[in-house]
């Protein structure tokens, strides 16, 4: 009885760490991203809508209006592009339109990222 019980703490506490994690994300994405940028399918705002953008190519979200920069730089949005570009979106992108300067704090780029990921 006394590891099952164990095992349920254990459950638990990785439960309201991964939601802690999710909220912490969210609170990311809403602190670097959500000025510019909607979570919301379709829902392009100054930048382009970010859900599904994980895995998409760049330059290719509907109804957004690109720089011919982002439409030429042949990307694929994956973490390892994502944390390169957020880090500094015009060393990624020379000419990109996005007015960002990047997120140089590792911990919080890589919450942005966790949040974009959810987004299917």
């Amino acid at each position: 009885m006394k590891n099952k019980t164990g095992f349920a703490v254990l459950v638990a506490l990785a439960a309201t760490a991964a939601t802690a994690a999710r909220a912490d994300s969210d609170t990311m994405f809403k602190r670097y991203c959500f000025i510019c940028h909607s979570a919301e399918a379709g829902q392009n705002k100054v930048g382009p809508s970010l859900f599904g953008v994980v895995g998409r190519k760049s330059g290719e979200e509907a109804g957004f209006n690109y720089s011919d920069a982002m439409q030429g730089a042949h990307l694929t949005w994956d973490q390892a592009t994502l944390d390169k570009y957020l880090t500094d979106p015009k060393s990624v992108v020379p000419g990109t339109k996005m007015l960002f300067a990047g997120i140089k704090n590792d911990a919080d780029r890589a919450a942005v990222i966790d949040y974009l990921k959810t987004l299917k």
